[in-house]
């Protein structure tokens, strides 16, 4: 529903009724925006209409993303943030309008209160900024004088947010409601519904209901969990394991037992530890390892983000046959390049990883004070765990269940565990190397008091990224991470106290039509009394920028201005979904918040497997989409790539986009330029959003391209490009 066409036209004849004599000035119109280089406009392009009694003027405002080195930027406390865009034409002198010198553009809610003043404007293009409001309008004022705090004059201009056009889904309940248990299953009858009892639905999200006739659904394939024995090892906390180079290492998958806010699930685990050992290695060294896989299911181990040999990859019927049940494969694993990487299978990932297969990868690299000095670190590996009862619930066995939406966790976990705890000294500098290994889930992190809204005690410096450093390293109030992104952040603990790690968002009640907060602590650490030493205060207060760093990224600076070379666009094809949950998706897609930050109906998100949606990666040259698709580099080239998230299709929503075996850097995201470049392998891309970014090709072989929800990639949202030598 591309509501802004219609804006657009009424915008247009709003100049048409100009008084009599009067030139007409061209309407400006978000119809212009192109949604492939600026972000789709139905979402951040806003038409400023007349107000009454007002004859001449037009504008449109554009929601475009703050300078950020996240993939979205966002507050501590999960808001989206905006700049707005303003282009402005056509308004008459104020004091034609009356005691009026200036012009004002402000920001509000649909309340009303707060209000924002954004600044002064006029005729031309100018950007403002910051807006936090999830649902707002933008309005432009006639005022007395330029300082004024408070909106006192006349409306000229206003516009909403495509958030505003949010509704509560009573259409959607009345549909919902024709039906009854007994026609929802005969309804559902040609998707192959398995026996009742076969499945055990998640439970429903606190505060937020549902359609009766939803609850009735089940998905169209069998359900899978592994087989609880009684031999069956409880885990051990994940070892550290300093290997050099030439080293052997043996990787088991097999299923372990895992006791979770104190119930016991049968899950998996590498080597019999959740998370699975973390690698401590050394650039340019090279270990073997050998997999030997003992889950019900043919995988590999895919290295993610590491520059290693092509046929070592773990990319099933590209690099290798997947290893089946009881097999075992083999791997030469080269780390050419310092920084944060990990391993997880790379064939039914959305079982085998989300039950708990992977591990962290720290390559350490040979220059001399590479970070700044720090006192210790803390490797944190981010994840959630969907439970009903006493089991996890349990996945697709034929197919993926959760196509459309991913598969979000009811319980969020560090290291496996729902609470991570750590102890301080005042003033001790921590390094946190975080990874992302959930399905589908984006964290918003960042650290607080009790009492004290905004004002830890613990600052926060972004250091590194994927695959390398920062040009400049930078002061940050959250941390904001999409599934298989890594970052490096150093914190500094200056008071002691209690100060929790909370992930703090913003969800949609999709049927009530409402933005809530949802704020889950992850993490507590107690800072003591006694001085860090030696005290780092004055090293850790440098915003350093690394030479080696700079020089890399400056032979890549003159090829970021090049032009696309291939552009994807990022859509879903939808076949038999059981009623109603294409009506009511058909109504949430008034509106797509950027990020799907939790899973506030996970009956509707669950229902739908593999066999009913697929997600594609459309190549927009040549029509081709996922495995069908053709692109051949050779080493040395430099590539740019365009990916357009689509809004129009039926559920539009982020996707982390990862590539195998090279680095790319980020060029632009909705046409605002990066400036905070770092070597990256995985780049989120929210709804709505086009994301340029520049590849180098340096690694011949068969590589992946694809999204890194899990069941989005099972779903057939991959593809492989080839580069020569």
């Amino acid at each position: 529903m591309h509501v802004v066409k219609g804006l657009a036209i009424v915008g247009v004849l709003a100049m048409a009724t100009l008084g009599a004599g009067q030139p007409a000035t061209p309407a400006v119109s978000c119809a212009s925006v192109d949604p492939r280089t600026s972000g789709d406009p139905d979402l951040y392009c806003i038409e400023l209409l007349p107000g009454m009694g007002i004859e001449q003027g037009t504008g449109r405002a554009q929601l475009v993303p703050p300078p950020t080195p996240f993939g979205i930027a966002v507050s501590p406390a999960g808001e989206t943030l905006h700049d707005v865009r303003l282009t402005l034409r056509g308004l008459p002198p104020p004091s034609s309008l009356g005691d009026f010198t200036t012009y004002v553009a402000w920001a509000t809610t649909p309340q009303m209160t707060p209000e924002l003043r954004l600044g002064e404007v006029a005729n031309g293009e100018v950007t403002l900024g910051r807006i936090p409001f999830d649902r707002f309008l933008i309005l432009i004022t006639a005022e007395r004088r330029a300082g004024v705090a408070t909106r006192e004059g006349r409306l000229v201009l206003r516009g909403t947010s495509a958030s505003v056009r949010m509704q509560p889904h009573d259409l959607a309940f009345l549909l919902a409601g024709m039906i009854d248990a007994g026609g929802a299953a005969a309804d559902h009858a040609g998707h192959a519904m398995p026996a009742p009892g076969a499945w055990t639905p998640p439970p429903m999200y606190p505060g937020v209901s549902m359609p009766p006739a939803m609850m009735t659904l089940r998905p169209d394939v069998s359900s899978y969990l592994p087989a609880d024995a009684a031999d069956t090892p409880l885990a051990r906390p994940r070892q550290v394991m300093r290997l050099q180079d030439g080293d052997r290492l043996t990787l088991t998958a097999a299923p372990v037992r895992r006791q979770v806010a104190g119930r016991t699930f049968t899950m998996l685990g590498f080597n019999g530890q959740y998370p699975g050992p973390l690698l401590d290695v050394t650039e340019q060294s090279s270990v073997t390892i050998t997999f030997i896989n003992h889950t019900d299911f043919a995988t590999a181990i895919h290295w993610h983000g590491l520059r290693l040999d092509n046929r070592f990859d773990g990319a099933p019927h590209v690099t290798q046959d997947p290893v089946p049940p009881g097999g075992r494969f083999e791997y030469t694993v080269r780390f050419p390049d310092a920084g944060l990487y990990w391993y997880h299978p790379h064939h039914r990932e959305d079982v085998l990883q989300d039950l708990g297969l992977y591990g962290n990868l720290l390559v350490r690299s040979r220059e001399p004070g590479f970070f700044g000095p720090m006192h210790r670190e803390e490797t944190l590996m981010l994840d959630d765990l969907l439970v009903a009862g006493d089991r996890p619930v349990g996945y697709g066995r034929e197919s993926p269940t959760h196509a459309i939406m991913g598969r979000f966790g009811n319980y969020l976990m560090v290291n496996g565990e729902p609470r991570w705890e750590a102890t301080a000294r005042r003033g001790e500098v921590v390094r946190l190397l975080l990874t992302n290994v959930s399905s589908t889930r984006v964290f918003n992190l960042s650290f607080e008091r009790p009492g004290r809204p905004g004002r830890s005690g613990v600052r926060m410096k972004l250091v590194a990224s994927d695959l390398g450093r920062y040009a400049r390293e930078t002061w940050v109030d959250n941390i904001t991470i999409a599934p298989a992104e890594r970052f490096i952040v150093d914190a500094r603990f200056d008071e002691s106290g209690t100060v929790s790690l909370v992930n703090r968002v913003r969800a949609i009640d999709h049927i009530q039509a409402r933005f809530f907060e949802e704020r889950i602590e992850v993490g507590v650490v107690s800072v003591g009394s006694a001085p860090a030493s030696p005290d780092l205060a004055a090293a850790f207060g440098t915003l350093r920028e690394p030479a080696a760093a700079a020089a890399e990224l400056a032979v890549m600076r003159p090829h970021l201005a090049r032009p696309v070379d291939h552009e994807l666009l990022v859509t879903l094809q939808a076949g038999d979904l059981p009623f109603p949950l294409r009506p009511m998706m058909t109504f949430e897609s008034v509106y797509r918040n950027p990020v799907e930050w939790t899973g506030t109906m996970p009956e509707m998100d669950w229902v739908v497997s593999g066999r009913q949606a697929q997600w594609l990666l459309r190549d927009t040259a040549t029509g081709r989409t996922n495995m069908d698709i053709h692109w051949r580099f050779k080493v040395g080239d430099m590539v740019k790539l365009r990916f357009v998230n689509d809004r129009a299709s039926l559920h539009a929503m982020h996707h982390p986009m990862h590539i195998h075996g090279q680095r790319f850097l980020v060029v632009s995201t909705n046409g605002v330029a990066n400036s905070h470049l770092v070597w990256k392998d995985t780049v989120l891309l929210p709804a709505g959003f086009t994301t340029e970014v520049l590849m180098e090709v340096t690694n011949p072989g068969k590589w992946m391209l694809h999204c890194h929800v899990a069941e989005h990639i099972e779903t057939g949202m991959r593809m492989v490009f080839e580069v020569t030598p």
